[in-house]
């Protein structure tokens, strides 16, 4: 029987319907006709504001991180005798095919329904080689993880040896660069270094997704609190970190004024200090999940579920998108229910639709290359 991580399972599946709960609020401020969060944004009304705030920004703005932690977890250090080709050959060839897959589905399928013209998807196929297709802005996220799991080998003989105050010290480094984004948008947009012919300021090497790897390590490795006070802790963390992020875009949202996405997602990047409180809280409070549910037997559908995730990641936005043009109606003001609800409609619905698309095409031959299961 396979054993089961119970709480990274439950933490997977939380962390699948938060991307869904972030693309189901773009609807309710994006300006783009695709309902989609783009340069622009606009918010209708109150009930807008503050229900995207409170759904995107407060409940679900630490999917990513957390996404990022739940790899970090399971694959740092590498087990013994593992070697980086080895690594390499194992995890790209469980992600890159599913990736692939649906680079091109996003490139070709929307053709069938209209929703693309032959021009759009010919400009896409060629830009493939170099970044996501324009109907799949949510594949910018595959990126970020195959750059970390190019590093892992790297950093693993660091932190075989590294000391719990060793690790403290990096976390340090880059809970400072947390306030890079801050700094680039309030007091100037080149520091410590950067200029138009460097892009690599003092602390580019401790910044980015690197630090919630080393997060996770440290957590799994030297954080030793008892259930309670990670709990505690978490909550806390979690709160403090999650009422900023969700003020912080009611703070900048003037309904009826159209402003700029940048501007009004201004905490809202992953790296920042206020998601990072969160994440860590978030991470911290799904740990308390007891441990004696370590095999799948003891928690089947979760387990089930959970395989499912990465192929729901990739395909949900084929059903996102027309569910809530149904729900919304042409109108984020008035959507057909109110937003409180149309937001979690339309995520738990996608959510649905997803894991069930993927359950289905796990059946199929060779399905680990299109939706990743195994």
């Amino acid at each position: 029987m396979t054993k089961r991580i119970a709480f990274i399972d439950w933490l997977r599946v939380a962390a699948c319907l938060m991307v869904m709960l972030v693309h189901s609020s773009e609807n309710f401020y994006g300006a783009d006709s695709s309902g989609l969060a783009g340069n622009m944004s606009l918010l209708a009304n109150e009930a807008n504001r503050f229900w995207v705030a409170f759904y995107d920004g407060f409940l679900s703005r630490t999917a990513v991180p957390l996404f990022i932690i739940i790899s970090s977890f399971l694959l740092v250090p590498l087990k013994p005798g593992q070697t980086m080709s080895g690594f390499y050959k194992r995890r790209f060839g469980r992600i890159l095919p599913p990736f692939i897959s649906f680079l091109l589905l996003y490139t070709f399928l929307p053709l069938l329904w209209g929703g693309m013209t032959w021009e759009q998807s010919l400009a896409d196929l060629k830009l493939l080689p170099f970044n996501f297709p324009s109907m799949a802005g949510h594949l910018w996220f595959m990126y970020p993880l195959i750059s970390l799991y190019i590093i892992i080998p790297v950093v693993s003989p660091w932190l075989e040896r590294a000391s719990a105050k060793d690790e403290r010290i990096f976390l340090g480094f880059f809970a400072f660069t947390t306030l890079i984004p801050w700094i680039r948008r309030f007091i100037t947009p080149d520091l410590w270094g950067e200029c138009f012919w460097n892009n690599f300021s003092a602390f580019w090497y401790c910044s980015g997704y690197l630090g919630y790897l080393v997060l996770a390590h440290y957590i799994r490795v030297h954080l030793d609190w008892n259930r309670r006070k990670r709990l505690i802790v978490g909550a806390a963390c979690f709160l403090v970190g999650s009422i900023f992020t969700g003020w912080s875009f009611w703070w900048k949202g003037v309904p009826g004024q159209v402003i700029e996405t940048p501007l009004l997602e201004w905490s809202w990047e992953f790296c920042t200090p206020n998601v990072l409180l969160s994440t860590f809280g978030a991470f911290l409070m799904f740990t308390c999940i007891k441990e004696r549910s370590v095999s799948q037997s003891n928690h089947p559908a979760i387990s089930k579920l959970a395989r499912l995730t990465y192929g729901m990641y990739l395909m949900h936005m084929f059903f996102l998108a027309p569910i809530a043009g149904w729900i919304v109606a042409g109108d984020p003001a008035s959507p057909i229910i109110p937003v409180a609800l149309a937001i979690p409609a339309i995520a738990l619905l996608s959510f649905a639709c997803s894991a069930l698309t993927t359950w289905l095409l796990s059946f199929l031959p060779g399905s680990k290359y299109l939706v990743g299961t195994e």
